[in-house]
């Protein structure tokens, strides 16, 4: 009995030593992420697609044990701020981010006009952004040296290199001799993209018989388009969003405008074709991605997005995804959770092969080299169309 009683101490010891000691097989703590949405106001559809490749990107990693980091297999936790689609709750979201939530990084905002003043709290704050679908140089680049910012990147191509692509493509593609413009001049993203593409295409040998303008959240576009019907141009470029285009078409079709209409990369939402039904049957506009012409690369993920949520995913998923791949490459690369280490990491990272295609980065950018993508509604879907590549 007390040799029993010995036993029965002595398996209590060692079993309280291995408890008095648990950090050494205790799982590591888990790796904060921010992301920043436009879950509501002008675009929810870009914040729920961002959303929705975010959840899927960290489930993947936590359902394979988690991100390997130094050794060890680390949990990553999503902390997913809303910026109602405003500036200034952008900004405000990223500080909330990186002081309260004590994130590692940020993904997102995605619109250049929530991006960019996200971007500038990131980079005084010495913390990692990536936005995957903001497009305007200005995300990127320091405003008072003009030099790249150090902690802010994109998993996106740029304005100056899609302006010239859609320029090209309406000359040789389309064989446009005239051109007419409309976009909206309060917006970082519209008037960038406008700019390159009037700039480009009159280099190329085109004309531009009209250059109308408009505002944030303006609905009556009868007055420019009017401008733009008596013109009488081969093509009508509109770099405006998702949520608007539909509504110009429509009023131009009213009005008997009837000319080949094309975008840029902010048609790419499935609520276009929503919105704007065979209005828009035949036009074009230029992206990042084409679901229906993916390299296998994408494959994988087009098929688990479209199990996960009955939809085909649009290219602010694709690139969000992009962005978590090359966070999480950046991460592992790092061999720990450091905000300077991370960044470090990234800013020397030679090339990625995500969903939207190679990437590769140079020592002085923050910006991928990498192809764009023509697609044409036909039959009320997105197709493939042509490459342009850099």
């Amino acid at each position: 009995m007390i040799r029993n009683n010995l036993l029965i101490t002595a398996t209590t010891v060692f079993l309280g030593s291995l408890m008095a000691v648990p950090n050494a097989r205790a799982a590591a703590p888990a790796i904060r992420i921010g992301v920043i949405a436009e879950m509501t106001g002008d675009i929810p559809a870009v914040g729920a697609s961002c959303k929705n490749a975010a959840l899927m990107a960290i489930k993947e990693v936590n359902d394979g044990g988690g991100l390997e980091v130094g050794g060890a297999r680390r949990k990553i936790e999503l902390c997913i701020e809303d910026n109602a689609g405003k500036a200034d709750q952008s900004a405000s979201a990223a500080m909330k981010l990186i002081t309260r939530q004590n994130v590692l990084a940020i993904i997102g905002p995605n619109a250049s006009r929530y991006a960019i003043p996200a971007a500038e709290i990131a980079e005084t704050s010495q913390t990692v952004l990536i936005t995957p679908w903001s497009t305007n140089p200005k995300t990127t680049l320091d405003a008072s040296t003009g030099l790249p910012k150090k902690y802010v990147f994109r998993a996106c191509f740029i304005d100056s290199f899609q302006g010239r692509v859609v320029a090209r493509f309406a000359f040789e593609n389309l064989k446009a001799k005239t051109v007419a413009v409309l976009y909206d001049v309060a917006s970082e993203y519209n008037k960038g993209v406008a700019e390159v593409f009037k700039a480009n295409y009159t280099k190329l040998g085109g004309k531009i018989v009209a250059s109308e303008t408009y505002t944030t959240n303006d609905k009556d576009f009868s007055a420019q388009l009017t401008k733009i019907k008596s013109a009488a141009p081969d093509v009508v470029f509109l770099p405006n969003y998702y949520s608007e285009v539909p509504l110009q078409v429509q009023q131009a079709h009213r009005l008997g405008l009837q000319c080949v209409f094309i975008g840029s990369d902010s048609w790419g939402s499935a609520d276009l074709l929503k919105l704007g039904g065979k209005d828009l049957e035949g036009y074009y506009f230029s992206t990042h991605y084409a679901a229906d012409s993916a390299a296998p690369v994408a494959t994988a993920f087009i098929a688990n997005y479209k199990k996960t949520y009955g939809a085909v995913p649009d290219d602010v998923a694709a690139l969000t995804y992009d962005a978590f791949g090359l966070l999480f490459m950046a991460i592992k690369n790092a061999g720990k959770a450091d905000r300077e280490a991370v960044r470090q990491a990234l800013a020397v990272l030679p090339g990625y092969s995500g969903v939207t295609g190679n990437m590769t980065f140079s020592a002085d950018s923050r910006d991928p080299v990498k192809s764009a993508v023509i697609l044409q509604i036909k039959d009320g879907k997105f197709t493939y169309f042509t490459s342009a590549n850099p």
